[in-house]
């Protein structure tokens, strides 16, 4: 049975044989322009403009994809329906039905092929629906495509900002600094890597800055981490610091089981990544402006290139060393994607509210200078043949799975539409 969002795609984008279409009672009908596809309630199309026999009409069309459903779903005692133009049905399974309004009969007028292809996009077993075609899309249509999905997915991002920026009221300085704190956690810790940096007042940093030693106390103690006993001398040197930190800022610590270390490479162990946020924070108070005023990526590569202190050369647990000295630097793919997901939305959401359009370019920009990020999700657009070039495009890749290949919404994707509407 055709699905009616599928009718609806059909109608909307003109995907039937224009010619000979006739209304049940015989006279020509002209589709000038077939409406704007309304999303709340009421007739499906508004404002569409249909030349009938002599007649030209302007206003509301109704789509079923069974005529009968004109009774089923009540629209006969509903008054938002009473002044359609035109009802437009994929079967007629109600001939004798009278109404005040023309009814269109589409079924022999739409192409085995339309109805074939989303078929099998919608019971592919693919996770790409479309891979087996991609090579068969205009590269206009897929990069306008990617070029939409990454609007939308920093669209989403402004979203989640601004929440975080009304909770802070207004501070942004607290919204770069919880948002930094979230990306050194890497999904797997972001939740209480963003509960730690929340524990923990900015301004405390600020008056301990001086100290490496203190700012790494007020992280591991406020992670949990520095309770029990420890052998080596430097986790009870952090112990001392946070006990006396501790009481005289009223902090209260979280609880150390919230740390995941299972299934995840040593390198990004919370314990390092928190001794290299600790370094980062040291190394630079003023950050937040000096990634504002960094003009390139190379320069945002050096503000953000840190590496933990010297204690995590043979660590990447306290109290337990391993043979292979390691300097635990924040590596290069792990600096980028701190730029991509923390330092350029934040540019652009900053430049947004300042009203400055073209900074809100340039933070789109700098993706355009760093390389794809490597995942599972680009390891299918790679296997399809669809590969990004910059983070820029892999950014909207990502979305476009996430968003639309996962859910099968091919209907409201310029390249399933395409394919489509193809007609060879």
């Amino acid at each position: 049975m055709l699905q009616e969002n599928l009718f609806q795609f059909i109608w909307q984008y003109s995907l039937y044989n224009p010619v000979d279409l006739k209304t049940t009672n015989g006279n020509s009908i002209t589709i000038i322009h077939p409406g704007r596809l309304n999303i709340h309630a009421g007739p499906d199309f508004e404002e569409a403009k249909i030349k009938i026999g002599n007649t030209t009409l302007i206003g509301n069309v109704e789509l079923h994809t069974k005529a009968s459903d004109w009774t089923k779903h009540q629209h006969q005692h509903n008054q938002g329906y009473q002044n359609i133009i035109l009802h437009v049905v994929y079967e007629d399974d109600a001939p004798g039905t009278e109404h005040p309004f023309a009814k269109l009969v589409m079924k022999p007028h739409i192409p085995d092929y339309v109805l074939d292809r989303y078929t099998h996009l919608l019971h592919t077993s693919h996770h790409i629906p479309c891979a087996s075609q991609l090579d068969k899309v205009p590269v206009i249509i897929k990069e306008a495509q990617l070029n939409r999905m990454l609007a939308e997915r920093w669209e989403l991002k402004l979203q989640d900002w601004n929440d975080l920026l009304a909770q802070s009221a207004g501070n942004w300085l607290d919204v770069f600094y919880w948002r930094l704190a979230v990306n050194f956690g890497f999904k797997v810790n972001a939740a209480p890597f963003l509960q730690l940096a929340r524990s923990i007042p900015f301004h405390l940093f600020a008056r301990h800055r001086e100290s490496l030693l203190q700012t790494e106390a007020l992280l591991f103690g406020q992670a949990g981490m520095l309770e029990g006993s420890f052998k080596d001398d430097y986790p009870r040197l952090l112990q001392r610091e946070y006990t006396f930190l501790k009481a005289k800022y009223q902090l209260q610590p979280l609880a150390k089981h919230q740390w995941k270390f299972l299934r995840l490479r040593p390198v990004n162990f919370p314990t390092i990544r928190i001794a290299q946020f600790a370094a980062l924070l040291h190394q630079s108070l003023h950050l937040f402006s000096h990634t504002l005023e960094a003009q390139t990526v190379d320069r945002l590569r050096n503000l953000l290139n840190v590496t933990a202190s010297d204690y995590w050369m043979d660590h990447y647990r306290f109290d337990e060393a391993h043979d292979k000295p390691l300097r635990k630097k924040l590596g290069m793919a792990s600096v980028d994607n701190i730029i991509i997901n923390t330092v350029a939305p934040v540019r652009f959401l900053f430049a947004h509210h300042q009203g400055h359009l073209s900074e809100q370019e340039k933070a789109l920009h700098l993706l355009s200078h760093i390389a794809p990020e490597q995942n599972n999700i680009l390891r299918l657009w790679n296997d399809s043949g669809w590969g990004a070039i910059n983070a820029a495009q892999s950014q909207a890749l990502i979305q476009l799975y996430t968003h639309y290949c996962s859910r099968k919404r091919c209907l409201e994707c310029a390249i399933g539409l395409s394919i489509i509407k193809r007609n060879t």
